[in-house]
C-alpha cells in the first residue's frame, strides 16, 4: 500500500476538525497511517486516497455513515483506567463528606470504555453505604465514539486496568471472570444500572442534559486546537450548576475559556455560585 501523503493527511485531518473538532498536528501522521492501514487493507482499498474519498461522500453520493463512525474510532485513543488521577477522587469524595447531599448528579463527559464513569460510581455507592450521600444519585456517561460506548454498557474490562482498585472495593463492586474469561472483569448489575451512556459531539451544541453537580472532562481536551477547547469547555459548562466541581486532566492546564472558574487542585475547578 502507498505510504500516507501529505495532502491526504492534511485533507483527513481538516475532515476530522470539521466533524469531531480533533486537531491532528503533522507530528500525528505516522499515528494516522497505523490506525487507518489495517482498516484499508480489510476494505480492499487502494490506499489513504480511496479511503479519504470513502468516508468524505454523503449517503446520497454512494458514501457510508458507518465507515465515518468507524475512522472516528480508530482515530480517537481511548486509553483509561479505573481511578485515574486519583486526588481528583479523593476530592470528590471530601465534597461529598463535606456538604453530605440527598442527591446528586454526575457526567464523564468524554467516558470512554467507561472507567471513569464506573470509578465514579464505585466512590458513590460507596459514600451513600457510609450515609455520606442520599440514594437520588445518577451518572452519565457520554462518548462520541459508538464502538467504545458499546463496550462501556457491557461493563466488561481486563483486570489491569483495575489496578487502582483495592480488594475490598473490587469484591463490593466486581465480578471475575473464570475459565475462557479469566483476567476479565464484569461490574456488578447494581452498580451498572446506576450508570447511562450516551452518543455525543462535544463540538456541537448540547441539549439541556443538565445540570450537573460534577463534570469530567478528563484527558480529551489535548486533541483540540485552542479556540475549540476554549468552546468546548464553554459548551460543557453550560451544564454545570453554579457551585460545582470541574475537572480536567492534570497535565491539560488551565483552559482559556470565557466561563469563570475558581482554581480548586491542578485539574479541579469550581463554577462560582450565582452572585460570588
Amino acid at each position: 500500500m502507498q505510504p500516507l501523503h501529505d495532502t491526504t493527511f492534511q485533507a483527513l485531518s481538516h475532515l476530522m476538525h470539521e466533524a469531531i473538532g480533533v486537531h491532528f498536528t503533522a507530528a500525528k501522521k505516522p499515528l494516522v497511517a497505523s490506525r487507518l492501514g489495517p482498516r484499508i487493507q480489510k476494505l480492499g482499498l487502494g490506499g489513504y486516497e480511496d479511503y479519504l474519498a470513502l468516508i468524505s461522500r454523503g449517503p446520497g453520493e454512494g458514501g457510508s455513515g458507518g465507515e465515518f463512525q468507524m475512522a472516528v474510532d480508530l482515530l480517537t485513543t481511548n486509553e483509561t483506567y479505573f481511578f485515574r488521577e486519583p486526588a481528583h477522587f479523593t476530592l470528590i469524595e471530601q465534597e461529598i463528606a463535606r456538604t453530605r447531599p440527598l442527591s446528586l448528579s454526575v457526567w464523564s463527559a468524554a467516558s470512554s470504555f467507561g472507567d471513569e464513569a464506573y470509578s465514579c460510581a464505585m466512590l458513590l455507592t460507596d459514600l451513600q453505604q457510609r450515609g455520606q450521600l442520599g440514594s437520588d444519585w445518577k451518572i452519565l456517561g457520554t462518548d462520541i465514539s459508538d464502538r467504545v460506548l458499546r463496550s462501556a454498557v457491557e461493563a466488561v474490562y481486563p483486570a489491569d486496568r483495575l489496578r487502582n482498585v483495592g480488594p475490598e472495593r473490587m469484591r463490593r463492586h466486581c465480578l471475575r471472570g473464570s475459565g475462557e474469561a479469566d483476567g476479565l472483569v464484569q461490574m456488578r448489575p447494581a452498580l451498572r444500572e446506576r450508570v447511562r451512556f450516551g452518543q455525543l459531539n462535544l463540538c456541537l451544541p448540547i441539549e439541556d442534559i443538565g445540570p450537573f453537580d460534577i463534570v469530567l472532562l478528563r484527558n480529551v481536551l489535548i486533541y483540540f486546537d485552542a479556540p475549540t477547547k476554549a468552546a468546548v469547555v464553554d459548551r460543557v459548562l453550560t451544564q454545570l450548576r453554579p457551585g460545582g466541581l470541574f475537572f480536567i486532566g492534570t497535565a491539560e492546564g488551565r483552559v482559556a475559556c470565557s466561563t469563570p472558574l475558581q482554581p480548586v487542585a491542578p485539574g479541579a475547578f469550581r463554577k462560582p455560585a450565582k452572585g460570588a
